[in-house]
This record gives structure tokens, C-alpha cells and sequence, in this order.
């Protein structure tokens, strides 16, 4: 049975291929880096992890500062701080 869904369940080297291209299509788009032709599969992936790491760091950043914005919003008025807390969420 599960031989029988390996094969089901991995792509064709074309779908693969495919993939990567797009991968380094939004890799090259996001960061604006030089457009790397033939670079290989190994490479663009490798980009792609280490961006989504920048990314999660950043979403760690900005929620970070959201709580320390939301938690110093105490010491303002209630209504204002109401107001704030509606816009931020």
C-alpha cells in the first residue's frame, strides 16, 4: 500500500522542473536579485529556504513590536487606546 502511494504521489520530472522555475521566478522577482539562468535546482531551493527563514524572522520582528505597541497602549487614554487596539487587529 504504500509503495502504491509513493508512486502516486511523486511528480514527474517535468512538474519538478516546472516548480523550480517558478520558485526561482518569485525568488527573483521578491528580492530583486540578478536573474541567475541556469542556475541549478540545488541552488534556487537553497535560496528558497534561506528566504522563507528571512521571512519568518521578519514576521517574528513585526509581531514583536505589534505586542510592544499593543502592551504600551495602557498607558493611553481608554477610548483611544480602544480605537488602536480596533485598527491593529
Amino acid at each position: 500500500m504504500s509503495t502504491e502511494r509513493a508512486r502516486t504521489s511523486r511528480f514527474s520530472d517535468d512538474e519538478i522542473n516546472d516548480l523550480v522555475l517558478k520558485l526561482q521566478a518569485l525568488l527573483t522577482h521578491s528580492s530583486q536579485r540578478r536573474r541567475s539562468t541556469g542556475a541549478s535546482a540545488w541552488r534556487i531551493l537553497k535560496e528558497t529556504c534561506s528566504y522563507i527563514k528571512k521571512l519568518q524572522r521578519e514576521v517574528d520582528d513585526l509581531s514583536e513590536r505589534l505586542s510592544e505597541l499593543l502592551d504600551s497602549l495602557d498607558n493611553i487614554n481608554g477610548v483611544e487606546a480602544e480605537q488602536l487596539r480596533s485598527l491593529l487587529q
